[in-house]
């Protein structure tokens, strides 16, 4: 395959699939990493696509745009699934305290609380508070404010009050999109306001999305990667962007 050809080939690739990892590529046509780069960086001069770490998403792949709760939970239910059990792991002990963020992972992780530990939980998200009001040993605590009907999320300046009042253990947190350059974002000004208020509370902040998120960009950016301790995610994530998260004191977990 001449070159015109391949890069025309990762330019299709890019534009229906939203993102192409540079090692899938090299794989997918038998090319060292070096010549996908070059090809990107082609590509990327001539207009056809953006790089970000470890591959490339189309140029308008920055959204102000979001599903609803129910086109997301639709997406990628197994890894979800699989995240929020391993997401278990971080819950903190008996007695401690946890904030769990809105989202279809995070509500993964809420439904696989450990019922043999009393645990304080503080939530914006209806969903996440269903799930954890028939926990035998919860102490729930919901963060009120005004629901998003698309994200059944509290939002505004309730929430972010009250979570400067307090210090907690854990933060379970969702996102939408995570790049090295612009780290974690999501659509919603007002969301990523309580997402960063959560952050800032928490003693350890735990990030929980599957592989589609890693690459994206949304408008709002809540929070870098310097602030993350940990990412549970699927076996889809770029081996060099998980390298480059170790690198910088990221904990990965693939679940």
């Amino acid at each position: 395959m001449y070159a015109e050809e391949r890069q025309q080939a990762i330019a299709d690739q890019v534009l229906a699939h939203g993102r192409a990892s540079v090692t899938a590529l090299a794989e997918e046509f038998d090319v060292t990493s070096e010549t996908v780069r070059r090809d990107l960086a082609s590509l990327e001069r001539a207009g056809f696509l953006r790089r970000v770490h470890g591959g490339a998403v189309p140029v308008d792949a920055v959204r102000v745009t979001e599903l609803g709760v129910a086109e997301r939970a639709d997406a990628h239910p197994d890894e979800k699934e699989r995240i929020g059990t391993a997401a278990c792991r971080f819950v903190p002990s008996d007695g401690g305290s946890l904030v769990i963020d809105a989202g279809t992972t995070t509500v993964q992780a809420a439904a696989r609380l450990p019922r043999d530990r009393g645990l304080t939980v503080f939530t914006n998200s209806l969903p996440v508070a269903a799930s954890v009001a028939d926990h035998p040993g919860a102490q729930l605590h919901f963060l009120g404010g005004r629901i998003r009907g698309l994200t059944q999320a509290a939002v505004g300046p309730a929430p972010i009050t009250a979570l400067a009042a307090f210090r907690v253990d854990v933060a379970f947190i969702g996102t939408n999109g995570i790049t090295e350059r612009h780290g974690l974002s999501t659509p919603d000004p007002d969301e990523g306001a309580v997402k960063s208020a959560m952050i800032a509370a928490a003693n350890r902040v735990v990030v929980l999305a599957d592989s589609s998120k890693l690459g994206a960009e949304d408008m709002t950016r809540f929070a870098g990667l310097e602030q993350v301790d940990v990412l549970i995610t699927d076996d889809g994530i770029d081996p060099v962007f998980s390298a480059e998260l170790s690198a910088r004191g990221v904990e990965v977990v693939i679940a």
